[in-house]
């Protein structure tokens, strides 16, 4: 077993909170880590007006991987500029390091109305609308004119595709759907389409499928066990994911993994959820999802038996019938750390 450099980014709110029980449950898991903490998020830029400095970034590109908790300033404050965390800290970071696959599993929790779940969606990074094509004409004239283009390449759609009947041919069901909106993005969907029908061919052992965004979202909620895979663009993917966590127990259960599968340099793993500053300190936060992205960033790194523990643990646990009574009974809900010592002891 080796040892990892990962960089440690608690960010705002209840991050620090989360990433303290995920290291809790990997140092459980018997995997020894070097870790580098960085201070980056709303405080940083609140203090320094600095977001991702050149220095920082370029450090976090020799580490082995990265481990995030959450970045935000409270809901509804006007200190930090709209979108200035997600563009310059959280989309950078994707871009400058190639994240090109976001990889979201979802399994059944306690509060999800249907048993046995598990399906993943593979969401593409670093193109589509994120990508920051656009530009706004006459800002704020009655004739403003706003423009927000979704930026496609066969190279980026290809390597996202591939990734996700890689995924799809390693599993039990071997099936994958597409998710897009054909009928009406006739140019980026006819590309991502034709590459998925290219790419499948190789994968004959993949059944495949097709659905528009909008009744894949309708599938999600009456039919999620219809799914094994999903392969999809950034936009989409980041609605389809949300909703996704909402069906399968909530946003508190929800992991993710900013993969860059060509390892030409570390990989991002961060819960779903936000900073939550409201619940800051009242040992309300749920580390699952932090957890569990600890798991994936195990796997990535290769210890894939301390990963599959790892995982177990939590989908166990979060599966149990006394989970719902702790999230129905604010008496006996445990605590952060207390969650964090009951997955650490089943690991």
């Amino acid at each position: 077993m080796s040892r990892y450099r990962v960089g440690l980014i608690g960010g705002d709110g209840i991050g620090p909170a989360v990433v303290a029980e995920a290291l809790k449950v990997v140092d459980a898991a018997g995997v020894e880590l070097d870790t580098v903490e960085y201070d980056l998020g709303a405080d940083r830029y609140l203090r320094t007006g600095e977001i991702l400095p050149d220095p920082v970034l370029a450090e976090l590109g020799d580490l082995d991987a990265i481990l995030l908790g959450a970045v935000g300033p409270p809901l509804g404050s006007r200190a930090v500029p709209p979108g200035a965390l997600e563009r310059g800290l959280l989309l950078r970071l994707r871009f400058e390091l190639d994240l090109y696959v976001n990889l979201r599993p979802f399994t059944s929790g306690a509060g999800s109305l249907f048993p046995a779940l598990d399906f993943a969606v593979v969401r593409e990074n670093t193109e589509g609308v994120y990508a920051g094509e656009g530009g706004c004409l006459r800002r704020g004239m009655p004739g403003e004119v706003a423009t927000q283009g979704s930026v496609n390449t066969r190279f980026g759609v290809e390597r996202c595709v591939r990734y996700a009947f890689e995924l799809a041919s390693c599993r039990s069901r071997q099936h994958l759907t597409l998710v897009h909106k054909t009928n009406v993005l006739t140019f980026a969907g006819d590309l991502w389409q034709r590459t998925f029908d290219a790419v499948g061919a190789e994968y004959p052992g993949v059944e495949t499928a097709y659905q528009h965004v909008d009744a894949a979202c309708i599938h999600l909620v009456e039919s999620p066990n219809r799914y094994d895979v999903i392969v999809t663009d950034n936009l989409f993917g980041d609605i389809l994911t949300d909703l996704a966590g909402a069906v399968t127990g909530g946003i508190g259960l929800a992991a993710s993994a900013n993969l860059n599968p060509a390892r030409t340099g570390p990989s991002l793993f961060e819960p779903v959820h936000g900073a939550a500053h409201d619940i800051v300190g009242s040992g309300r936060a749920n580390p699952l999802a932090a957890i569990r992205s600890a798991a994936l960033m195990l796997d990535h790194l290769g210890e894939t038996e301390a990963a599959a523990r790892v995982t177990k643990a939590v989908i166990e646990w979060a599966a149990e019938p006394s989970a719902t009574a702790r999230q129905q009974d604010p008496v006996t809900t445990l605590s952060t750390a207390e969650i964090g010592d009951a997955i650490a002891e089943r690991v």
